[in-house]
């Protein structure tokens, strides 16, 4: 889990948001592999070292029932266009169908034109009409305040 942190350090850095980072490897060791795990994180290695991650977790659609989300899917600046990124996508579909899920779901920045196509390529569709909606920390808070 280390180098899972690695990587999901240089993935904030290439969305430009350097400093958003708050979990910590004790959180990762816990939560992917404590009494009830909370997600699945699947790897590619190259010359045993983890250079892609491609991190999971179970979701519910009203609309669909059981579904997976996949949080992150990040191949290592240097080891890009190698192919790491299908093995790991593969990866999540297997694991998917296991289950019997009924949709995979996840976002992508709308200027890396690079992983849409990717997964554009991969039959995915981009839902353009959506916009992500969160409430960080400060923000629930700031609401209950206000309840």
């Amino acid at each position: 889990m280390p180098r899972v942190l690695e990587l999901i350090n240089e993935l904030a850095i290439f969305e430009k948001e350097p400093d958003a980072v708050e979990v910590t490897l004790k959180d990762l060791k816990n939560d992917g592999f404590g009494a009830h795990p909370k997600f699945t994180c699947f790897v590619v290695e190259i010359n045993n070292e983890v250079e892609g991650i491609a991190l999971v977790y179970p979701r519910y659609s009203t609309w669909k029932g059981e579904v997976i989300h996949l949080e992150d899917l990040m191949v290592s600046e240097s080891c890009r266009g190698l192919g790491l990124g299908t093995i790991l996508l593969d990866e999540v579909v297997k694991y998917a169908k296991s289950l019997n899920v009924k949709r995979v779901s996840w976002e992508v920045l709308d200027w890396n034109e690079p992983a849409i196509k990717f997964y554009e390529s991969k039959g995915a569709k981009i839902m353009r009409d959506w916009d992500v909606v969160q409430l960080d920390e400060e923000a629930i808070g700031n609401y209950l305040k206000n309840l």
